[in-house]
């Protein structure tokens, strides 16, 4: 967390400030100087029974239901939540977000990768091809019609070393 203090970010002004019910969304938004309400739409996908291993390890396990699970949006192997299903919640939660004004949120790279999968209507399929970086910022604007997307941030230097030892979930 003094990693994240370090960077000296100063947050926008903001009507709302949310987070991941998870205990690192909400360290996250402290170290970051947020004061962050729980929003359980935020929370991570559930990948059931890989929850806590890493992509590898189940992979060495399980390689036809990895396969399945990044091939078929629809497909759940782990007994969790389907990438189909995270994309459709995080629709929900996007709709919900239109009458709102400007929303901070703090939440985990497969929820943003949903969500910019919807903004821009790709196909669901699209969401492996995202990649979202540790402690990046993802800018979305509703113009009263539409969400678009203005911006996604790029990895802080060193956080390389995180993301291949971020577990499944």
């Amino acid at each position: 967390m003094a990693k994240i203090a370090a960077l000296g970010w100063k947050a926008p002004r903001a009507h709302r400030v949310v987070s991941g019910p998870e205990r690192r969304t909400k360290q996250t938004a402290e170290a970051l100087g947020l004061s962050a309400e729980n929003a359980a739409e935020l929370r991570d996908c559930d990948y059931g029974a890989w929850r806590g291993y890493t992509l590898n390890e189940v992979e060495q396990r399980q390689p036809e239901e990895v396969l399945a699970w990044l091939t078929d949006p629809g497909a759940a192997p782990h007994g969790g939540e389907s990438i189909l299903q995270l994309i459709t919640r995080m629709g929900d939660w996007l709709k919900e977000q239109s009458a709102v004004d400007h929303t901070i949120a703090v939440t985990h790279p497969a929820v943003i990768r949903s969500v910019l999968v919807h903004t821009l209507q790709s196909p669901p399929s699209s969401f492996w091809r995202i990649d979202i970086a540790p402690l990046s910022l993802t800018d979305l604007r509703w113009n009263g019609r539409v969400w678009t997307v203005r911006s996604t941030g790029c990895a802080l230097p060193g956080d390389a070393e995180l993301a291949e030892k971020r577990p499944v979930g």
